[in-house]
């Protein structure tokens, strides 16, 4: 049996054993390469579905499909956690969206850096996805915070519709643009160095063996991380850490997928692709969880607070301002990625020592 079917599978089933049987030690050790695993093969299935359907629409199934994962994770934890979950989908979106803009976005630009020298990418896609993403942000993470109808950093219930409308709606005028209107924006450049690029296609009934599997990898992935982090959570109170900590850890472990694809293609000198991954992600990350997290909040009454604390408002700022500027000329070196990393453990540093 092929590695790449036999790994997802194999997840699944320690997944399967965590689920149905109670979860010692040595299910926690077997959870660890069976989260790396999954992770490895979900990038490799998401590489063979792209290859079939195409840029952008390859990378637009690894988004879409993590994304979604995440949502029934975030909903999940909500419901289960009550007014102690209040904040989960605050700190899952916003640590997914300084992963994503610096760490990841920071890493292909410094490996891309060393080994290319120079990369471009089309700054007409990736730029309208950046301002895109920093009008979602300020709404969903910053405006609470601002507003003057509820306290403590919530929305009033038509407040809440009104950003939920307004991110759902920048997110689809994204895709449409992405794969429809606006395709070539988002197209690598040619002569990418990966060698899978001149590979024939693979066949209809390869690539719907591969998405299968794929939902299997990112699914095992998302519960892999939920049986984890009790531990997580242990570990954190014996370091005296924020609880927010564990949110940034699970969002680490769930844009894995992603995060790797990315480097790989960036480390291919397809650096559009892995602008393509991190923006979409970043966008799908606001766009589809908080449509969702609203209605269930609104029709449910679930207490839901969104602003994010000042020194979090600034981390965000800084990001855009620097995103602004090292992704403003589409093109980059390794200095690019260099700042990017520097705000992202700035970041990752003041999570752990608020």
């Amino acid at each position: 049996m092929d590695r790449f079917v036999l790994f997802p599978l194999l997840a699944a089933a320690v997944l399967g054993a965590g689920l149905a049987l109670p979860v010692g030690n040595v299910l926690l050790l077997a959870c660890i390469p069976a989260l790396v695993l999954a992770v490895i093969s979900a990038v490799h299935h998401a590489e063979v579905i792209a290859h079939k359907v195409g840029e952008p629409f390859g990378t637009l199934v690894l988004a879409l499909a993590v994304t979604v994962i995440e949502v029934a994770l975030v909903l999940s934890m909500m419901l289960a956690g009550g007014a102690n979950a209040a904040t989960v989908p605050r700190d899952t979106i916003y640590s997914a969206v300084m992963i994503i803009c610096n760490g990841v976005v920071g890493i292909c630009l410094l490996l891309g850096g060393l080994r290319h020298r120079e990369q471009l990418f089309r700054i007409e896609g990736t730029g309208s996805g950046l301002a895109a993403l920093v009008v979602m942000s300020t709404l969903v993470l910053v405006l609470p915070s601002l507003t003057t109808s509820a306290p403590g950093g919530s929305y009033t219930a038509s407040q809440l519709l009104f950003v939920a409308a307004g991110s759902l709606v920048l997110w689809l005028v994204f895709v449409f643009i992405q794969t429809v209107r606006h395709r070539d924006y988002f197209l690598p450049a040619v002569g990418a160095e990966d060698e899978s690029v001149h590979a024939p296609p693979p066949g209809t009934r390869e690539a719907l063996i591969s998405f299968a599997l794929l939902l299997v990898a990112l699914v095992s992935v998302v519960g892999l991380a939920k049986l984890l982090s009790p531990a997580l959570e242990t570990l954190v109170k014996e370091w005296h850490a924020p609880t927010a900590v564990v949110g940034t850890l699970i969002a680490i472990i769930v844009l894995a997928p992603e995060t790797w694809a990315a480097i790989r293609a960036a480390r291919a000198d397809r650096l559009q692709t892995s602008m393509n991954l991190a923006i979409g992600s970043a966008l799908a990350s606001i766009g589809l969880t908080i449509p969702v997290v609203v209605m269930a909040a609104v029709w449910l009454e679930l207490p839901l607070t969104l602003g994010v604390a000042t020194k979090d408002m600034a981390l965000l700022a800084l990001t855009f301002i620097v995103g602004a500027i090292t992704l403003g000329s589409g093109r980059t070196n390794l200095m690019q990625g260099a700042i990017h990393l520097v705000v992202f453990a700035a970041f990752l540093f003041l999570t752990f020592v608020p």
